[in-house]
This record gives structure tokens, sequence and C-alpha cells, in this order.
């Protein structure tokens, strides 16, 4: 639960966090892959949700829901576990400085947005590989890119590209990691403090409710963050050979002059739909893992 120091200063203790951090969410993303691969094509401009699913359902199978599962598996074993690992460290070295005392709201939204900085630029690469996947089928056929799984996918970007391709889009992937972590993160561990100390909530009922506060935050802080980072990450040049956007500041400035602040939030539902129960999964799979290690004295 939010704010637990480690009992002892053994290796295990210091690597917990970002291994069930990891494995906490990857669980979340087996789960959650079908609704992601249809927030990406929405805010891609392929229609509604449902006209989307039905699309891919028709064209390509069942199979097509799990596009790009690889890269997410990926993505979440070195974005989450870097993420969720690093809040918890920050956090609890924050407690000790605070002599055992909660910490108030704006030192928990400081810690979730160094968490999130951190877990971006470790996983970046495998955020790039997800939504080039992902968007691969939508393009036409002589531009598809048809990788065959995450490794390839990073192995042909760095060939055919350079190594620091690996990190385009980067700016946007860190400023929305931040946005997100910054909800998510601070705002689990206020609601737990509040559903638990205040309320007197179970633990069961704590972690549910706190998961969904967290889902709803994480969702409205990031999801412009977002849409700015899959328009750069899945550009293509014209035939001049000129990107459509210099850079996320221009997309951002483009997209606002074309649509207004409501373009931003293309695809918002199915977005919701898709950041809070993966939140939800994620903080609920993490607390059982927890009770498990507990149960078998790790």
């Amino acid at each position: 639960m939010a704010g637990e120091e480690p009992k002892t200063g053994s290796v295990w203790n210091t690597v917990k966090p970002f291994v069930n951090g990891g494995a906490s969410g990857m669980l979340a993303t087996c789960v959650i892959q079908p609704v992601d691969m249809i927030k990406v094509r929405i805010q891609l401009g392929q229609g509604s949700g449902y006209n989307v699913a039905k699309n891919m359902l028709r064209d390509d199978g069942f199979g097509a829901f799990y596009k790009g599962l690889s890269a997410g598996l990926l993505r979440q074993a070195t974005y989450t576990t870097a993420r969720l690992g690093s809040f918890r460290i920050l956090t609890n070295k924050a407690i000790a400085a605070n002599d055992g005392k909660p910490l108030p709201l704006y030192q928990k939204a400081l810690c979730g947005l160094t968490a999130g900085a951190i877990g971006a630029c470790v996983g970046s690469p495998a955020d790039l590989a997800l939504i080039r996947m992902q968007a691969d089928a939508t393009l036409p056929p002589a531009q598809r890119r048809h990788y065959k799984n995450a490794f390839h996918a990073l192995y042909r970007i760095s060939g055919d590209e350079g190594v620091l391709a690996l990190w385009k889009g980067a700016g946007p992937t860190v400023v929305r990691a931040m946005a997100l972590n910054m909800g998510m993160l601070a705002s689990y561990d206020q609601a737990v403090e509040f559903s638990k100390d205040t309320m007197g909530l179970s633990e069961s009922t704590t972690v549910v409710a706190a998961s969904a506060v967290s889902g709803f935050f994480a969702s409205a802080c990031s999801l412009p963050f977002d849409y700015v980072k899959t328009q750069i990450q899945k550009m293509q040049p014209d035939a001049s050979g000129k990107y459509p956007y210099t850079g996320s500041m221009d997309c951002f400035v483009k997209t606002f002059k074309a649509g207004g602040p409501f373009k931003f939030y293309t695809g918002f539902p199915v977005y919701c739909i898709r950041i809070a129960p993966h939140v939800m999964m994620t903080w609920i799979f993490l607390n059982q893992i927890q009770k498990f290690e507990k149960s078998i004295g790790l």
C-alpha cells in the first residue's frame, strides 16, 4: 500500500518495487490491449470506436486486436517498471525525510512527475515500436513497415533511421508521462489515505476506489499530450520529404488552430475506457502481487 517502507536493506527490497510494478503493468496490458488498438485507430481518424472494432474484426480477424502486444509488454517491462519502482523509492525517501508523516499532495505530485519522466525515458523506444505496429495496418500497402514483433521493430528503426530515432517523439512522450503519472500516482496515494484513514474502508474497497480515482485523473491529465505524441510518432514524409510537423509544439499549434482545444480530446471516451481500467488493473494486480509475496515471506 501507499507509503510502506522496506523493512530491510536487502537487494530484494530494493528491486521489489520495480519488479512488482513491471509485472502488474504487463498483466494489465494483456487484458486491455484490444481497447488500446481501437483508441490508436480512432486517433488516426478511422471513425468511431464501434466502426473501428467492426472493421478490424471483419478485415483482419480477432488477432488484429492484439497487434503490437509484444511491444506493449516490452513497454510495460521498461516504462512501468521504471515509473512505479522509482515512484515508490522517491516517496519512501520523502516520507523518511518527513519523519514518517504522510506526504502533502504537492510532494506526491512532484514524485509522480519525476517518476513519469524516468519511466518515459526508459520506455520511449518500446512506445515508438508499439505505436508504429498499431498504425501499420492503416497505411497504404507501399508504406507499411511490416514489423514482425517489438524487437524486429527496434532493430529496423535503429538500422534504417539511426539509434537516436528510437527516441523520436520522446519529448511529447516524456511530457505526457509526467502529466499521466502526476495524475495517476499522486491521486492514488491521496485516495488511499482518504479511503483508509478518513472513510475507514477495507483494504480491498480502498484499492478499488483509489484505483478508480487514479484512472480518472490519469486520463484527464494525459490525453492532450497523448494525442500530440501519437501524431508525431506516426507521421510520414510527403513526396518532397517534408514532415507535416516540425515538432510537438508545431503539432500542438497546428492542431489547436485546426480544431480548437477539444481536438486534443479526440477519442476521449475510448481513451478513458482504455486508460482508467488499465490504471485500475495495474494497481489491483500490484496489490495482489504484494499480498502474495507477503504470504510467502518475500
